[in-house]
């Protein structure tokens, strides 16, 4: 499967951190939780901006610690803290307890943010396969969708016996403490630094030697704008898919002895499921279109292609309230960006020193949440204002995602198709 030796003890446990890592079995509800709490789309785009804002500002922070005093560590402190959101999240009933329960979320994917992914490059440089960055981490990564399937099948048959979206919340715990135990066994060799006294200068130091590194290198410079279009829109758009399942759900005349929630579960189950084992394939075969391309560039083209078109046929779609297309374009996207985020980690470490990974990783992902805290609450105000146009919650009070996905998308893809075009006629000279 990979090069000719088998695969190794620790290549089954990365991907049992990310297996176990998704076992967010609220996360296909979450949004349905937040309108169950009687909070609007304004407020609940607050709530996930309020993440990304906490994570924002200690993504790189985080990152550069990780770097000069334990990746391991790290990640064990991010659990810790996963654990702790969930119980409040699970347990909080005002508004600022769900904002701290988010926040709290924000912080642990601080602390994770790019380190683990610095600890498998830095895996894959000891045993020597660089040139399997793509296929390795789309391998680990749809081990992780594989988990996010099973999650969601879990998760809807919880809410399905009890209508309690609270619970689920709290039986995701049971799988992070065996997580716990999972990164806090790695081995001590993959925290990668010697042990040294902890010093804020040394972090601020770090921090800023490796963003300006980033913000002078033009290629680096062009990944982060490319994950603030792609991915930081992704996460802003994705989970309203929620509440697009559940208006389809309550118009459809199939199950009508069951409850509002019952009728929900089962859909948002089947598709989330189905979602998830097509975006587990579509991380799994990243390399296989890089192969076919050429390059983990000319893959990224393509993938921003197919997700421009994806976007501009969204708008029609929830126009005219058509969910049997809507969903698939959904579904679309989500493959498109299982397949282009092993191609963009393994374009960040071409262009990166290694000893910066960690750091570097975090900036990466800062600038999504970046994104995604500036455009989570724009987009709820939105889509408030189209509900209201409505007179109540359709598929078309949804329209603003697909200009929000579309614009960036169409500039990336004229671009990119701008740099072949000019590169092809540089090279005929």
């Amino acid at each position: 499967m990979f090069s000719s030796d088998r695969p190794s003890v620790m290549l089954f446990r990365f991907s049992l951190y990310g297996f176990l890592k998704n076992q967010t079995y609220f996360e296909p509800f979450l949004i349905l939780f937040f309108l169950e709490q009687e909070l609007n789309f304004f407020e609940i785009g607050v709530a996930m901006g309020v993440g990304a804002a906490v994570s924002n500002l200690l993504e790189i922070p985080t990152g550069a610690a990780a770097d000069l005093y334990g990746r391991r560590r790290c990640m064990v402190a991010s659990f810790v803290i996963y654990i702790l959101s969930f119980l409040i999240l699970a347990t909080g009933t005002a508004y600022w307890q769900l904002l701290v329960g988010v926040a709290l979320v924000g912080s642990a994917d601080a602390f994770r943010g790019g380190i683990h992914k610095a600890m498998i490059l830095d895996w894959l440089r000891a045993q020597g396969r660089e040139n399997e960055r793509t296929r390795i981490y789309g391998y680990t990564r749809s081990w992780s969708k594989m988990g996010s399937a099973v999650s969601v099948l879990i998760g809807a048959a919880l809410v399905f016996m009890t209508s309690n979206y609270r619970l689920i919340i709290g039986f995701a715990i049971i799988p992070y403490v065996l997580n716990l135990i999972n990164l806090a066994t790695y081995p001590a060799y993959l925290d990668a630094v010697p042990r040294q006294k902890l010093s804020l200068t040394a972090v601020l130091r770090h921090m800023y030697q490796v963003s300006r590194e980033s913000l002078n290198h033009p290629m680096l410079r062009r990944l982060t704008w490319e994950t603030i279009g792609f991915q930081g829109v992704y996460e802003a758009v994705k989970d309203y898919l929620q509440p697009v399942l559940k208006v389809a759900a309550l118009s459809s005349p199939l199950f009508l002895e069951l409850g509002d929630k019952q009728r929900s579960a089962l859909l948002v189950g089947l598709v989330y499921f189905v979602l998830h084992l097509l975006a587990s394939a579509s991380s799994r075969h990243a390399h296989s279109l890089s192969q076919w391309c050429g390059s983990d560039e000319r893959a990224s083209y393509r993938v921003w292609q197919i997700v421009a078109l994806g976007y501009v046929a969204l708008l029609p779609a929830l126009y005219f309230k058509t969910s049997s297309i809507v969903i698939p374009i959904f579904i679309l996207l989500a493959c498109a960006q299982n397949v282009w985020r092993p191609i963009l980690i393994s374009r960040f470490d071409a262009h990166s020193d290694p000893s910066v990974g960690a750091t570097l990783l975090s900036i990466e992902s800062q600038a999504a949440s970046l994104a995604t805290l500036i455009l989570a609450p724009l987009l709820g105000y939105v889509i408030d204002l189209a509900t209201s146009l409505e007179g109540g919650t359709t598929e078309r009070s949804f329209w603003p995602i697909a200009v929000i996905g579309a614009v960036p998308a169409i500039l990336f893809s004229i671009d990119t198709t701008t740099r072949r075009t000019s590169t092809s006629h540089s090279g005929d000279h």
